[in-house]
């Protein structure tokens, strides 16, 4: 090699961005580093005003008392062998690994008690995790890495990145993972908010409840909330033990103690019934599986009619996994072979306009599979209130906690394992309806109505929901008064200076000063109020889906475009060759949560390993260019 009397700068890297998804992004970095970036020096900038490592959703600093959706067993920010990428394979510790482990120290000089494996633990205890991941990954990065707590606010088209502050940084590449993002109120939110303000009201629109001012919702006073999800999970524990309420269990029932700061909660949604409790076990063997129906084949090409052509493939894959579990983990509960029963799916269609078809259809399953709680409908899963009516509220919540109740007995119960399997086929159906959507084989309408609002609401149902805990906590609020059920189909009005909310479902009206739409706001990067991406927008240096409805209705827009490399695409089409983009917000970005089950070839490292070894390949070639115009 020869030698030149200059030293040229370090090529240089911009992350915008720094959770989890950056730092898994690095640890592929550091681990083909070796092989693709020559020995090139490399200077590594994160901009994020929130701490890296956990970034804005896993921060230290938030309550303790808000819990992960996951048990300490299913989460990992590191590849294994179950990993299918170019770059090599560097296990560290998995969360439960960690907490047993190098996690010990450090969660005891937090103050956090360890979590056992199948405990669901304190987003604290991920937080003090992705910090030492954090450390852990730069100190096996061949690079200086620099922090900037702080926004960026603009990326210049000579690919300089410029922070809140004025300090730019000329990157010769740039990756975009902004989490999820803030967003501009809807039309309809910002009447509400108009109105409410007017009237002396308290509205709180849709967004992340950590970071929402709880101090409108005053002790005592009745609160309409609508939405019965993980938002909901965190406003109820914000509002009770946030509170200084608090707990005890005597002959395993639980008992709440009220301080007296809490308000009355009455929550309805659409179902009107709280999302299923987490699975409390685990199977061995029990892991998600090619799809069997809904498959790329099955799809073909081109746009597809969601209700006609992918629904129906959707209920017989669901089908499929809860009684092939069934058959096979307990025969002695059904009455032919599986090869008998399998005939029978293959042959069905869910969408079979003979009502004599049905009708034999279903009734071959009563046959062969006796117990009602045994078989698989859909419908019924998915809306276990349609069709109901109760003539007053107290009849209402009495039918509503038997089935809380039911549910959790269930969710803890491995005989009914076949309840797993339906999880995990969720999570591969999800995959092949993302590549159909990044495949562009869904129209704008099924994509957001479809997919994004009724398939991700029941997948949510099923698959996301709290801790088991948390609805033996819900129950236990409902026996001391602070929560009650507001019913199916809640519609919320403004009327005489107070919200009304009726449901269809139940008779009586409920009158509050205050409500609440417990739910994330709907995504849209064209509502952004992140002034770097809205600046790339206008600019045309990013694109973005803007969605219409067969009729020409705007349904808003969707995310922001990028090649199957994750590199960014123009408005006018061309693609960014230095420009990175990865997140919730991002068409075709896998794995948004940045972390994913030990084991389970996760979607997210996978993509996190191309695009390391895209960058390193970038890097390495953008200093030879470098070094053969200075020798020249």
């Amino acid at each position: 090699m020869r030698v030149y009397p200059w030293k040229e700068p370090p090529a240089t890297l911009v992350f915008v961005g720094g959770g989890p998804r950056t730092v898994g992004l690095l640890e592929r970095f550091a681990a083909s580093a070796d092989e693709l970036l020559d020995g090139r020096e490399v200077e590594i900038h994160v901009v994020d005003p929130y701490p890296v490592g956990g970034g804005r959703i896993w921060r230290r600093e938030q309550s303790r008392l808000l819990w992960m959706n996951s048990m300490t067993s299913d989460v990992t920010i590191f590849t294994d062998e179950s990993v299918d990428c170019e770059g090599p394979i560097t296990p560290g510790p998995d969360l439960a690994a960690w907490v047993a482990g190098p996690g010990a120290v450090i969660l005891e000089e937090a103050g956090l008690e360890p979590p056992g494996p199948m405990d669901f633990p304190p987003r604290l205890v991920q937080a003090e995790y992705l910090a030492w991941v954090w450390e852990r990954v730069v100190r096996d990065l061949p690079a200086t890495v620099i922090t900037h707590r702080e926004r960026a606010v603009e990326l210049t088209p000579d690919q300089r990145v410029v922070l809140e502050s004025g300090t730019e940084i000329a990157a010769d590449a740039v990756v975009l993972a902004l989490g999820y993002l803030d967003r501009l109120p809807t039309a309809s939110e910002s009447a509400w908010a108009a109105q409410a303000a007017d009237a002396g009201l308290t509205y709180l629109p849709p967004g992340y409840t950590a970071d929402v001012d709880l101090d409108g919702l005053w002790p005592k006073d009745p609160v309409i909330v609508r939405g019965f999800g993980q938002a909901f999970v965190d406003l109820m524990v914000l509002l009770t033990e946030g509170r200084g309420g608090w707990y005890d269990e005597c002959d395993g029932l639980l008992t709440y103690h009220p301080s007296g700061d809490e308000p009355v909660l009455y929550v309805g949604s659409r179902r009107g019934v709280p999302y299923h409790a987490k699975l409390g076990y685990t199977v061995a063997g029990t892991k998600p599986v090619p799809t069997r129906y809904l498959t790329r084949e099955a799809l073909g090409e081109g746009v597809l009619d969601f209700d006609r052509e992918v629904q129906p493939l959707i209920e017989k894959e669901l089908a499929y996994a809860h009684y092939r579990q069934l058959f096979s983990a307990h025969p002695e509960r059904v009455r032919c072979s599986w090869e008998t029963f399998e005939k029978l799916l293959d042959t069905w269609s869910p969408t079979a306009a003979s009502a004599a078809l049905k009708v034999r259809f279903f009734a071959a399953v009563a046959g062969a599979v006796p117990d009602p709680a045994d078989r698989f409908v859909r419908a019924e899963v998915d809306r276990p209130l349609a069709g109901r009516v109760f003539a007053d509220r107290a009849q209402f919540e009495r039918y509503l906690v038997e089935l809380i109740e039911g549910d959790l007995l269930r969710r803890a119960d491995p005989a009914y394992s076949a309840d797993l399997a339906v999880f995990n086929a969720l999570l591969s159906i999800y995959g092949v309806l993302s590549q159909a959507i990044t495949d562009g084989q869904l129209s704008d309408e099924d994509r957001v109505r479809r997919v994004e609002s009724d398939w991700h609401g029941f997948f949510s149902f099923v698959a996301s929901g709290p801790p088991p805990r948390r609805l033996e906590e819900l129950l236990a609020l409902h026996r001391a008064g602070v929560v009650h059920f507001a019913g199916p189909g809640l519609e919320v009005a403004l009327d005489n200076d107070q919200f009304v909310a009726r449901s269809p479902g139940v008779a009586g009206e409920i009158h509050a000063r205050a409500f609440v739409e417990a739910r994330l706001p709907r995504p849209d990067v064209l509502a952004t109020t992140d002034p770097l991406l809205c600046g790339l927008l206008e600019s045309g240096a990013l694109a973005a889906d803007e969605l219409f409805a067969t009729d020409g209705t705007s349904l808003g827009g969707g995310q922001l475009q990028a090649d199957s490399r994750s590199r960014a695409i123009r408005d006018d089409g061309s693609v960014h060759p230095a420009l990175f983009l990865l997140g919730p917000s991002v068409s075709g970005s896998a794995g948004s949560s940045g972390f994913s089950r030990p084991y389970f070839n996760g979607p997210g490292f996978r993509q996190n390993d191309a695009v390391a070894r895209d960058l390193l390949r970038l890097l390495a070639a953008s200093t030879a260019r470098k070094e053969e115009r200075h020798a020249s």
